[in-house]
């Protein structure tokens, strides 16, 4: 686990996946289904689309979902009112979210995960009221939040908390965590993960 300090992350321009999303997308089993929670415009959804991966795109914003091109399946859903829309949907080989958080959600994506399964979460941090929007408390995660929100139902690959100044200044916390596959033989050493990209 790390934490980082005005680290200035790779450029991304508007509509660009996340570096930490590109990062950690080689662990996504080739052609596996993925779940872009909360796609908005589908900054994400399109990037997996186009690298074969089986995407649904699920967000509040039909007129954002309708602007996604045929490869993406969508769906309009509001994620925080009722009950979660997709269970119809799992299990995913992975699940994205960016720029999201409603804390309800946590048990569902982790259940909505497949054996071997990757979630990669990426949000806004406490802290990041200093430097603008979001500035609400229930909007930003607390230190070590996307840590107890893992515990004890995946691994941990990576985590990292801190201020990153690209594409702008913003406390951010992002974890990379995978469910273990169930098939593993006991005693049987855990797989391995590549860190260097």
């Amino acid at each position: 686990m790390s934490s980082f300090t005005r680290v200035a992350a790779p450029h991304a321009a508007i509509g660009e996946p996340s570096p930490w999303v590109v990062r950690w997308a080689p662990l996504l089993r080739a052609g596996g289904r993925v779940l872009d929670l909360a796609c908005g415009s589908g900054r994400h959804a399109r990037w997996l689309a186009g690298r074969g991966f089986d995407v649904l795109g699920v967000d509040r914003d039909a007129v954002a979902l309708s602007g996604l091109p045929g490869a993406v399946r969508t769906r309009q859903a509001d994620l925080e009112q009722g009950v979660w829309p997709l269970g119809d949907e799992a299990p995913f080989d992975a699940v994205i979210v960016t720029n999201y958080l409603h804390r309800p959600l946590w048990p569902h994506l982790l259940d909505a995960l497949a054996p071997g399964g990757v979630l990669i979460y990426e949000t806004f941090a406490v802290g990041n009221e200093t430097v603008g929007k979001p500035s609400n408390p229930d909007f930003l995660l607390r230190p070590g939040e996307l840590l107890d929100a893992v515990r004890g139902s995946l691994r941990v690959i990576a985590y990292e908390d801190g201020v990153i100044e690209v594409p702008r200044t913003a406390f951010v916390q992002r974890v990379c965590a995978v469910r273990e596959a169930l098939d593993r033989a006991e005693g049987a050493a855990p797989p391995r993960y590549r860190l260097d990209g």
